[in-house]
C-alpha cells in the first residue's frame, strides 16, 4: 500500500474518533445512557468494518470496475428505490434515507456516491473526442443525473443531491467536454437546483439565514448563529478538549453530524481548524498525485472523481457552519458520526490503493 495515503487515512479516522468521543458524549448519555454510544457505535459499524473492506478493495484489481460499472450504479439504485418500500425504508426527523434490515440499517446514499463515480469514470474513459457529441457525453449524463436527483429529493437529501452534483460535474469536466456543453450543464443544474429550493419553503428559509443570521435567531437561523458561537469562542488555542459549553448546554444542533466542525473549533480552536484542513488538503495532494500516474484514462476519472467526492462534501461542510455558504446538512468525511459513510470511504480508498500500484 502506499504508507504516504495510508498515513493520512489513519490520521483522518483517529482524529474523528477522537472529536466524535468529545462531541458525542453528552447526547450519547442522553439518549443512550453511554457517554461512548457514538464512539463505539463508529468503531464497530464504521472504521472495523471500513479497513476490512479497504484492504479486500486494494487486492481488486480497478478495471474489475470498468467491466461492472453499469451493475454497480443499477444496484446502488435499486438500494435507493427500496428506501420507499415500507417494509425496508426508515426515516428520521421528515426524512426516509436508511433501509433497515433488522440486524443493521446503512444509508443507500452513500453508496451512490461511489456507485455514480465508478460509472462516470467508466462511461467517460472510453469515449476520448466523443464526449463533446451530445449523444455520447451530454444526453446519456443528463438522463443519469436526472434519475439519481428525483430519488434524491423525494428523500428527501439535498445535501447528498449538492455533492452528487459536484462529483458528477468534476468528473464530467475531466472528461473533456466542450465549453458550451459544459456550460449549458451548469445552467440546467443551477435552474434544477433553484426550482428545488423554491419549492419548499424550509430551502428558502435556509437562504435567509444565510443572508441575514440576525432573522429569526430562535428559528431558521438558530443553528448557524450557536455554530458561529462556538467556533468565535474557540481562540487561537480552543477552550480545551471536551470542554465545549455549546456541547454541554445542547445549545448546538446536530453536534455530531454536520456540526461537528464547530466543535473542533471550539475545543481546538484556530490551530485544530486549521489542521483539520490541514489534513484534507494533504488527502487532496497526495490523490492528485496518485490519479496523473494512473495508467489509463479510467484510473486517472476514478481517483479524481473519490478526490472530487471527499474534497466538495469536506468543503461545503466547512464551509456552511462557518456561515460562508447556506447550511446543507452535510457530513464531514471521515469524522462526522455516520457508520456506512465511513465504510464507504474506506472502500473508496481501498479502490485508490489498487490504482496506485498498478
Amino acid at each position: 500500500m502506499n504508507r504516504k495515503l495510508l498515513s493520512i487515512i489513519l490520521i483522518l479516522v483517529v482524529f474523528g474518533l477522537v472529536v466524535l468521543s468529545s462531541a458525542g458524549i453528552v447526547d450519547g448519555q442522553k439518549k443512550f445512557g453511554s457517554s461512548y454510544y457514538y464512539l463505539t457505535h463508529q468503531l464497530l459499524y464504521g472504521v472495523i468494518p471500513g479497513f476490512i473492506g479497504m484492504f479486500v478493495f486494494s487486492l481488486i484489481n480497478y478495471k474489475f470496475w470498468k467491466k461492472t460499472s453499469l451493475f454497480v450504479l443499477i444496484g446502488s439504485l435499486a438500494l435507493m428505490i427500496m428506501i420507499f418500500m415500507p417494509n425496508f425504508g426508515h426515516g428520521l426527523k421528515g426524512a426516509t434515507r436508511w433501509i433497515n434490515l433488522g440486524v443493521f440499517s446503512f444509508q443507500p446514499a452513500e453508496i451512490l456516491k461511489l456507485s455514480l463515480i465508478i460509472y462516470l469514470a467508466a462511461w467517460f474513459g472510453n469515449r476520448d473526442e466523443r464526449t463533446k457529441r451530445w449523444s455520447y457525453g451530454v444526453l446519456p449524463f443528463l438522463i443519469v443525473l436526472s434519475f439519481v436527483a428525483l430519488l434524491l429529493f423525494l428523500q428527501p437529501d439535498i445535501g447528498t443531491l449538492i455533492v452528487v452534483s459536484l462529483i458528477s460535474l468534476g468528473v464530467y469536466f475531466l472528461a473533456g467536454p466542450s465549453y458550451k456543453q459544459f456550460a449549458g450543464i451548469l445552467l440546467v443544474l443551477f435552474l434544477g437546483l433553484s426550482a428545488i429550493i423554491v419549492v419548499e419553503p424550509y430551502r428558502f428559509d435556509r437562504l435567509k439565514a444565510f443572508w441575514d443570521p440576525s432573522v429569526d435567531p430562535r428559528g431558521i437561523s438558530y443553528q448557524i448563529n450557536q455554530s458561529l458561537i462556538s467556533i468565535g469562542s474557540g481562540g487561537l488555542f480552543g477552550v480545551g478538549y471536551n470542554n465545549s459549553s455549546q456541547k454541554q448546554g445542547g445549545f448546538l444542533p446536530e453536534v455530531i453530524g454536520d456540526s461537528i466542525f464547530a466543535i473542533i473549533a471550539e475545543e481546538l480552536g484556530l490551530v485544530g481548524s486549521a489542521l483539520t484542513v490541514g489534513l484534507f488538503g494533504t488527502l487532496c495532494f497526495f490523490l492528485v498525485g496518485i490519479a496523473k500516474n494512473a495508467s489509463d484514462k479510467f484510473g486517472t476519472l476514478l481517483v479524481m472523481g473519490i478526490n472530487i467526492w471527499i474534497m466538495s462534501q469536506a468543503f461545503v461542510n466547512i464551509a456552511a457552519i462557518s456561515g460562508l455558504v447556506p447550511l446543507t446538512g452535510i457530513p464531514l468525511p471521515f469524522i462526522s458520526y455516520g457508520g456506512t459513510a465511513l465504510v464507504v470511504l474506506l472502500l473508496g480508498m481501498g479502490i485508490v490503493f489498487n490504482v496506485a500500484k498498478d
